[in-house]
Order: C-alpha cells, then structure tokens, then sequence
C-alpha cells in the first residue's frame, strides 16, 4: 500500500503544478499580436522585443525568437521559431511521463497486492492443518482487495489527469501555431 499511496502524492504533485503552470501558458493578450504587428510593420523592433519580454508567456517568446531573427531569410526565422516552439511544448509537457507512468503502474501494485493477498491466504490457509479458521482466509484476501481498489482508483485518475493535461497543452499548442503563422503573415506582407 505504501507504493501507491507515495504514487498518489507524486500524481497530485505533478498535476496540480502541472495544471496551474499550463493554465498560465495558455492565457493569451487580445491586443498581443496586433500590438506586434503595428510594432513591427512601423520598424520599431525594439519596442517589438520589450513587449515580448514584458509578456510572460510561451506565445510571446515564440514571437521574440522572430523578431530577433528579422533580416535573415524568412525560412530561417521560421525554423527559429519552430525550434522555440519545440522548447516551449517540452517545457509544457514536463513531468506527464511520470503522470502516464503512475496510471500504467498503480494499476499494477494493485495487482501485485492481490497475488501477494491471495498466496498470504494460501499460505495460511496450507499451514493451519485441521485447524481452519476464516480469520486466517479473510485478512489475505482483504489485503488482496484493498490493494487492488487502491491500485485502480489511483491509476484512474492519473490516466484522466494525464489526458486532461494533454488536452490543455495541445490547445496552447494550437495557440502558438496560430500565433506563429500570424507572425510569418506579417513578415511576408511587410516583404
């Protein structure tokens, strides 16, 4: 019990600091991009980058990472802000191995408590002779039981946490694609 019960603590660790720092990664300015293109399409790249640096989120960086490449062929800046994208996605998606680690592998402890349940049964059950008691039968096959619940209800809700989690970074990730795209629009009509 005590393995699943420290996998329930790391998976609510990992989701809770998870959920909030993706929830702060997928709030986005309204007047973000279209303060960056009046910024950008008037040449004041300076005032472009301050406002990134000011915005503390993955969209803004992304867009950082462009306009400090301005001047350099367009697909260069592109593979640039791809490559910060990549950064940004693996930043987001810190830590959910582990989440998908404990919904695959509290399951399994579970399992493994209700063979070592079950043969504690057995075993007891073997050694008691003429002298069977249902006491003797019934504490292996608890331990069995609650084990096996534990298991589940842990990896049940890491498996949802997990899959939430994806969920939520794959919309950032439609955010910052959108935003990328937006951005390379803009380069190619300034050209």
């Amino acid at each position: 019990m005590i393995p699943i019960l420290l996998l329930s603590i790391i998976a609510v660790f990992i989701f809770m600091e998870r959920f909030f720092a993706i929830r702060r990664a997928s709030k986005v300015d309204n007047h973000f991009m279209s303060n960056i293109r009046e910024y950008i399409l008037s040449n004041r790249t300076d005032a472009a980058i301050a406002l990134c640096q000011a915005t503390a989120i993955p969209q803004a960086r992304l867009i950082e990472k462009g306009i400090k490449r301005i001047g350099v062929p367009l697909n260069d800046i592109q593979t640039a802000i791809e490559n910060e994208g990549n950064l940004e996605v693996a930043r987001l998606e810190k830590g959910l191995a582990i989440l998908a680690m404990v919904a695959g592998g509290a399951p399994m402890l579970g399992f493994l408590g209700t063979v070592t349940g079950m043969v504690r049964a057995f075993f007891n059950m073997a050694n008691a002779g003429n002298n069977l008691d249902i006491q003797l039968l019934s504490s292996g096959i608890y331990e069995a039981m609650v084990t096996t619940i534990a298991g589940l209800i842990v990896g049940v809700i890491a498996f949802f946490g997990y899959n939430l989690l994806i969920a939520q970074v794959q919309r950032v990730v439609f955010h910052l694609e959108a935003s990328t795209m937006e951005f390379m629009d803009m380069l190619y009509a300034k050209k």
